[in-house]
């Protein structure tokens, strides 16, 4: 007995010798579960496994990715939703699978209010709007004159219900004023390959993956739906340019851990995250990919932008009329 108090005490005297950053540095001791809600092939997952790979370097541990599409992103953000609030499952969170489909969707299998804890942001893009060489366009109006003409109707595609991709591509059939066929994805990569293979007509979504198709004449490109062009496309003009001002677009891109998550931990996070984003290499990466480079201060200030871009969204799915149970 005497033994092992004086064994407890030394540990405890050990535990209270050690500075507070080491005991910080306990988390994590395991890898990280990271989930992508989306395929592989898409702007999710090209920015995800970047992201993965900085903060794995810096976190010590491996963030072993999941990537778990299907239902908008719903289904992977359930995932995070529903795990252990330890900060060892994250989710690449979006425009798309967290502020869209909570706007599309009247029943999620979580309360988007409580389910998740913002880590950081990482970047936005403004999406691109594409078609097949086939269509005879290369400008936005003359897509109008086109689809205006066409019969059956043109058709577009999204990387899922609820998906970014599915409210701008009604918004651009609603300033256009004209009839398109919506046809949802699983994600933005089998979406691309139907695309290049001229069975949709149609596609609006972040750069990255789009940019060696519409460098290689596969797709073409017909503007950008933000409010200044891109860097990696400087001839590519913007819709306001245009001539149509009210499609304005953009995919951002953050993350987020389980509802719960102890704040030290969300922190430890986000310094890696932050880290990451500010290496060169792959700070240039995600530039040359489209992604205009946005990092947030804490975590609250991420949760803030979460939910300005909820208010910023609601009226533009509401007047696109993009609604699913």
């Amino acid at each position: 007995m005497t033994m092992f108090r004086a064994t407890r005490r030394s540990l405890f005297a050990l535990a209270a010798a050690l500075p507070a950053p080491a005991l910080a540095q306990a988390f994590p001791d395991r890898p990280i579960r990271f989930v992508i809600p989306w395929p592989p092939g898409g702007t999710n997952d090209i920015v995800g496994r970047l992201v993965a790979d900085g903060m794995g370097a810096r976190l010590g541990q491996s963030l072993v990715i999941e990537n778990r599409g299907g239902a908008g992103g719903a289904l992977g953000a359930e995932v995070v939703a529903k795990a252990q609030p330890d900060g060892y499952t994250i989710l690449l969170g979006g425009s798309g699978s967290l502020t869209i489909n909570q706007l599309v969707r009247r029943r999620l299998p979580y309360d988007p209010a409580t389910a998740f804890a913002p880590v950081g942001l990482i970047g936005s893009g403004a999406n691109v709007i594409v078609v097949h060489p086939s269509v005879q366009a290369t400008t936005l109006r003359q897509l109008q004159a086109v689809a205006r003409a066409a019969n059956p109707p043109l058709n577009y595609a999204s990387p899922g219900v609820g998906s970014t991709g599915h409210a701008a591509g009604a918004l651009i059939t609603q300033v256009l004023d004209v009839e398109m066929q919506h046809v949802p994805y699983r994600g933005t990569g089998p979406a691309m390959n139907d695309l290049v293979a001229g069975r949709i007509q149609v596609f609006t979504n972040a750069l990255a993956p789009l940019q060696p198709h519409i460098e290689s004449g596969r797709v073409r490109a017909l503007a950008i739906a933000g409010p200044q062009r891109n860097a990696a496309l400087p001839d590519l003009p913007t819709t306001g340019e245009a001539g149509f001002p009210d499609i304005q677009a953009a995919t951002w891109f953050g993350l987020l851990a389980t509802g719960g998550t102890p704040p030290d931990r969300l922190a430890r996070l986000h310094a890696a995250l932050n880290a990451t984003v500010a290496d060169e290499g792959i700070h240039r990466k995600l530039l040359d990919g489209g992604l205009d480079i946005e990092t947030s201060a804490t975590p609250e200030d991420f949760g803030r932008f979460v939910q300005a871009d909820h208010a910023r969204w609601a009226p533009v799915v509401q007047r696109a009329g993009v609604a699913i149970d």
